[in-house]
């Protein structure tokens, strides 16, 4: 993998080590970004305070020093981890969860376009892309190719849940390391995820929820994958997902952020 796979793969080695949380930022600062410690703590400010077009301004800022991949894995995915569970905790009510997670919708876009031109192509991958809930993604899935690539990956947040950053950050990398990605977008419903993963023939799920309102979804969706398509497995996670949730509805893999689940992805199609 070359350009930006080549940064993810340097990325998520090994992690440097980290300043401690300050009481002002709630989020480690790595010591690769410790000459931009400033930077990043006004970064977070801004994810915590739900300003979009600041956050679009600081990322693009913070690309001129740091590699992409880098900047989502240690600064946009720990914060989203602090709004989830100030969120759970009660600390934020839905209004600054959904401003906050704009807010690293502004800064991911901007990495997003910085990337699309680096990423592997493959002439047969299959990447089916919708946001309009269930019925929109069964009805992309089902003009795509029957048969996918036999390393591509469906991914859909579950029913019930309306925020895609977290799948949306998966997918990129997912897409870095070269996996056709069939994107189901949000809100979408048990059967959907099926019909997916019947018409295409892929073998990886992955499910995000953010809301613990949502969680019975991706059990149902879990257990239904599993009941009709036994060969598929299916990798779970989000802000309100642990390693004991994830056990408990019986799913095959917990993805704790994006780059967990680009080893997971990676160590499954190699067996």
């Amino acid at each position: 993998t070359t350009g930006a796979g080549a940064s993810l793969s340097a990325a998520t080695a090994a992690a440097p080590e980290a300043a401690a949380p300050s009481e002002q930022c709630p989020i480690a600062v790595p010591e690769a970004f410790a000459a931009d410690a400033d930077a990043v703590r006004a970064m977070v400010d801004l994810v915590l305070s739900g300003r979009s077009t600041p956050m679009a301004a600081a990322t693009e800022s913070l690309l001129k020093r740091h590699d992409p991949i880098a900047i989502i894995n240690d600064v946009f995915v720990p914060v989203l981890d602090v709004v989830g569970a100030r969120y759970e905790s009660g600390a934020f009510f839905l209004p600054q969860l959904m401003a906050s997670a704009e807010a690293v919708k502004a800064g991911f876009d901007v990495i997003r376009e910085r990337t699309a031109g680096e990423r592997p192509t493959d002439a047969n991958a299959n990447t089916a892309t919708s946001d309009a809930g269930a019925d929109t993604a069964s009805a992309t899935v089902g003009a795509a190719t029957a048969a996918a690539a036999p390393n591509a990956i469906v991914l859909a947040t579950v029913e019930g849940d309306i925020h895609d950053i977290g799948k949306n950050i998966v997918k990129m990398l997912l897409e870095n390391y070269g996996f056709p990605i069939i994107d189901l977008g949000k809100d979408v419903a048990p059967e959907a995820v099926l019909a997916a993963v019947q018409q295409t023939g892929a073998r990886l799920v992955g499910l995000s929820a953010l809301m613990t309102t949502t969680v019975g979804a991706m059990e149902r969706t879990i257990r239904l994958v599993h009941e009709r398509c036994p060969d598929a497995a299916v990798m779970v996670g989000g802000a309100v997902v642990t390693q004991e949730f994830a056990d408990s509805i019986a799913a095959d893999f917990y993805a704790k952020d994006a780059s967990e689940s680009a080893r997971i992805a990676s160590t499954f199609f190699a067996k």
